[in-house]
């Protein structure tokens, strides 16, 4: 399997993300919407960044127990109930995806919606990845 992120010269330089990702392998992983629910579903953690942690951990544990790993990302979607606070909490949630998935970041989206499934969810993560 092989990621290869590109990021154009012509484009603003991206920051947590890749702007266009290819793909070789023989195994598509597609990844639920996650967010901050534990293993009694549950919304766990008050602040953006206590509930993006928690989502990315449960994303990451679905590609994991399918065999993949965080450079195995290709896509990922951030649906959240408040983008101005997702920009403004954007190093903090930065440091919580390189703690958790490192840096081969995939392409990425910010999406502001207007609640999520789980009334007191702030974030939800969804995805695909790319496995041999």
């Amino acid at each position: 399997m092989s990621l290869h992120r590109v990021n154009p010269a012509e484009l603003s330089p991206p920051t947590g993300f890749s702007h266009a990702v290819t793909a070789t392998g023989s195994r598509l992983v597609f990844l639920a919407g996650q967010t901050a629910l534990d293993a009694d579903g549950k919304v766990v953690g008050e602040t953006l960044p206590e509930q993006f942690r928690t989502a990315l951990t449960n994303l990451l544990a679905a590609l994991a127990a399918a065999g993949g790993t965080p450079a195995d990302l290709a896509r990922v979607t951030v649906y959240t109930t408040d983008v101005a606070e997702y920009r403004a909490q954007a190093h903090e949630l930065g440091l919580v995806w390189r703690r958790l998935a490192g840096r081969d970041y995939p392409a990425m989206a910010v999406i502001g919606v207007v609640r999520l499934w789980d009334e007191q969810a702030r974030v939800e993560l969804d995805g695909f990845a790319v496995l041999d």
